[in-house]
């Protein structure tokens, strides 16, 4: 018989300092299920406005450094069981790495690092430390999604043929991070903070991660084309992407911040020999399905042919983002929690993305810089 854990898991954060828009979710998500407390912090690079924020927070243990909380926490006999990192893409690698050193899960944002090196090395340490790294692509939390992922392995839209995913926003269609007002258009905008990649790395990747997750494909090659529409804007706001799956499966990916219209329109669309399923983030909890020969059914959340083991309020009682995210920290919870019960973990929460999708995800990253630089040319996403 397995021992109970009797607590709640003991959760850090890194970032998600004043007006970070983020980390506020990440608080809001990991209180849903009441699985952890909150108990330590580094908000801010600034040591001050740290501790000035945790003490608002009610964060009980304050620090003006990650490195300082990685290592003072790995000593208290109350010390952290998990962290979650919300803080800009440059800054991901170091951070996780001192705090699997220091024998602590892991909550990361995506895209996990700037460069694959760096991700192929992090994924290393995971292996090295035996420590569970969960990767925030909050869309493969959605009851819907799940219900998607089920649906295409139960083989009835038969072989995959087509996949069709648009990720497209419009809020960066002006200069916004040239007017000092926002913060988050700034450093997504900076190739020093975020990478050698805008668009493509902030939500380009989400598209490319809920192709493959629902489809079970394995991507092999892309051709890529981005483009920086905005001028002065030194990384790409727009990216129109062409993949090849092994077993000859094809998708075309648009993803874009300048789509003037377009709040946070995510939508996939998948094509197989007897069937298709078709998903819109701003309207989650339903999905069309429609075999061939036959009517479009309605798929809801919740509803009672449909596995809702992931969702939380009864059909007709709208769950959104939140919940979504909610997901991965319950799978995350029931992760660490099994471990330290000695136990199996749920089926479902190996849902929870992980290192080797952030491996994969700077993958696509590079190969599609790469294919863009050399007029679209196909390149390899292995």
């Amino acid at each position: 018989m397995s021992k109970k854990l009797g607590r709640k898991l003991r959760l850090g954060m890194v970032g998600g300092g004043p007006g970070a828009f983020i980390g506020e979710v990440h608080r809001i998500a990991a209180r849903f299920d009441g699985k952890y407390d909150l108990v330590a912090a580094a908000l801010s690079s600034n040591a001050e406005k740290s501790k000035t924020f945790a003490a608002e927070l009610g964060i009980p243990r304050a620090y003006g450094s990650f490195a300082e909380m990685a290592e003072v926490e790995s000593k208290r006999d109350d010390g952290i069981d998990v962290v979650a990192i919300v803080t800009p893409n440059d800054t991901h690698y170091a951070i996780a790495k001192a705090f699997l050193d220091a024998g602590i899960h892991v909550m990361c944002d995506k895209p996990m690092t700037t460069t694959l090196d760096d991700a192929v090395k992090l994924a290393e340490e995971v292996e090295r430390s035996g420590l569970i790294f969960a990767l925030t692509h909050t869309y493969s939390g959605y009851p819907i999604v799940r219900q998607m992922r089920s649906i295409v392995e139960s083989g009835v839209l038969g072989k995959v043929r087509m996949i069709n995913v648009e990720y497209v926003q419009g809020w960066l269609a002006t200069p916004l991070e040239s007017t000092g007002a926002n913060k988050q258009a700034e450093w997504r905008t900076d190739p020093k903070r975020s990478g050698p990649a805008g668009c493509l790395g902030d939500i380009g990747t989400h598209a490319y991660h809920l192709a493959y997750f629902v489809s079970g494909l394995e991507p092999a090659s892309i051709s890529a084309d981005l483009t920086t529409f905005v001028n002065g804007r030194r990384l790409d706001d727009n990216v129109q992407a062409m993949i090849h799956y092994e077993g000859g499966a094809k998708a075309s990916l648009w993803s874009s911040q300048i789509a003037i219209g377009n709040e946070n329109n995510l939508n996939l669309r998948i094509y197989g020999e007897a069937g298709s399923l078709e998903w819109n983030q701003e309207n989650p909890n339903y999905a069309r399905y429609t075999p061939l020969n036959h009517p479009t059914q309605i798929l809801s959340r919740g509803g009672g042919a449909l596995n809702a083991a992931a969702a939380r309020l009864p059909a007709g009682h709208p769950e959104g983002y939140f919940e979504a995210f909610a997901q991965l920290y319950a799978d995350l919870a029931e992760r660490i929690t099994a471990r330290l019960e000695e136990r199996d973990p749920a089926p479902s929460s190996l849902l929870l993305p992980t290192c080797q999708d952030g491996v994969k995800g700077l993958k696509f990253i590079e190969a599609a810089l790469r294919s863009s630089a050399s007029q679209s040319s196909w390149t390899s996403l292995k």
